[in-house]
């Protein structure tokens, strides 16, 4: 996620900064990136090599990755409502501080409806900007959190802004985190307007897409109905993270990023 500050929207300004040293970022970091297709490539193709959890083969279907982060917060259970009634898996990058502790009930609900549940960070800082044991710290906490309330440890972390170098790749290996960014964004933090998040999706939609979202800010979770109804109209399969892969296995420390058509 960029551009967050818990209940606020960003500055017009803001945005414009933000987004230019996003692209920065991703452009320059010199941190390889896997794309899903390698990912799948690397593991082999027998026949059901390339299933699933759900028995979808990425290689073959029109798959996209439906991710919200910064979440648990309270519109979070409607949007859960959404996705059961639409039979839709997401991948939850949840935020410790204030978020993964003041909704537990809600990331066991995330966990218990088959959803992905994902790191993204305790306190929202840049990680390219802390040193090694800070790095650590703010990956470890939400894992401590997150396994407390659902028995298990994520696999996956998002870091805030996109921001990777190989010292978050070290200690992302060391915690057992594979790292994901994604392909396309609605740049929901800059906006409520629910229909203009729905239409910079649906421009961006493309096959092996990381869709990223935020359940946090209020026009989101109104434009994720009629954003499934449509991309689903298009022909894509909802996959969570780690289904995009498959048979590919999301390795600890190495970045994955999909390639925009």
């Amino acid at each position: 996620m960029f551009g967050f500050r818990p209940g606020r929207r960003r500055g017009t300004a803001a945005a414009l900064l933000v987004a230019t040293s996003l692209m920065l970022t991703l452009g320059g970091c010199g941190v390889d990136r896997v794309t899903p297709q390698d990912a799948r490539d690397e593991a082999g193709t027998d026949d059901k090599a390339g299933e699933g959890a759900r028995g979808v083969d990425c290689a073959k279907a029109k798959c996209i990755a439906l991710t919200f982060d910064a979440g648990p917060g309270k519109d979070t259970p409607r949007l859960l409502d959404v996705l059961k009634e639409e039979q839709v898996p997401a991948t939850f990058f949840l935020l410790g501080r204030k978020h993964v502790d003041r909704y537990p009930e809600v990331v066991k609900r995330i966990a218990d409806e088959g959803h992905e549940v994902a790191n993204h960070t305790w306190s929202h800082r840049i990680l390219t900007d802390l040193d090694e044991a800070e790095v650590r710290e703010e990956l470890s906490l939400t894992q401590t959190a997150v396994e407390r309330i659902t028995g298990r440890k994520p696999t996956l972390m998002r870091p805030p802004q996109g921001r990777t170098d190989d010292k978050v790749s070290k200690v992302s290996k060391e915690l057992g985190l594979a790292q994901i960014l994604w392909s396309i964004t609605a740049k929901d933090y800059s906006t409520t307007d629910s229909a203009l998040i729905r239409q910079r999706v649906l421009d961006q939609a493309h096959g092996d897409g990381i869709i990223l979202l935020h359940d946090i800010y209020d026009g989101t979770v109104p434009a994720v109905p009629s954003i499934i109804e449509e991309l689903k109209r298009r022909g894509f399969t909802f996959v969570t993270v780690s289904e995009l892969l498959a048979p590919g296995k999301a390795e600890p420390g190495v970045v994955y990023a999909p390639e925009k058509d």
